[in-house]
């Protein structure tokens, strides 16, 4: 088995199994509610955290608030080429 069929083999059985997971899950109301519930929690945590990486990206960037056009000035995809 070469290692591009190793590979195929363990993202069906991957696929399959989150397959029945949620099937599982979306069938009980209760572990439903806990799942969506954790979710919510995680994006809500999340939040800040992804803000102050992007304001630091931003500002690694050097871009100013209130730039429309890249740093060189060119305005269209094809004068940047």
């Amino acid at each position: 088995m070469t290692q591009e069929q190793a590979e195929t083999v363990a993202n069906a059985l991957l696929g399959a199994a989150l397959a029945g997971a949620a099937y599982f899950i979306l069938r009980d109301p209760r572990l439903r509610r806990t799942v969506f519930s954790a979710g919510r929690t995680a994006i809500a945590a999340a939040g800040p955290w992804l803000m102050v990486q992007a304001r630091q990206a931003w500002a690694e960037s050097g871009a100013s608030a209130g730039a429309s056009t890249p740093a060189d000035g060119r305005t269209t995809p094809e004068e940047r080429i």
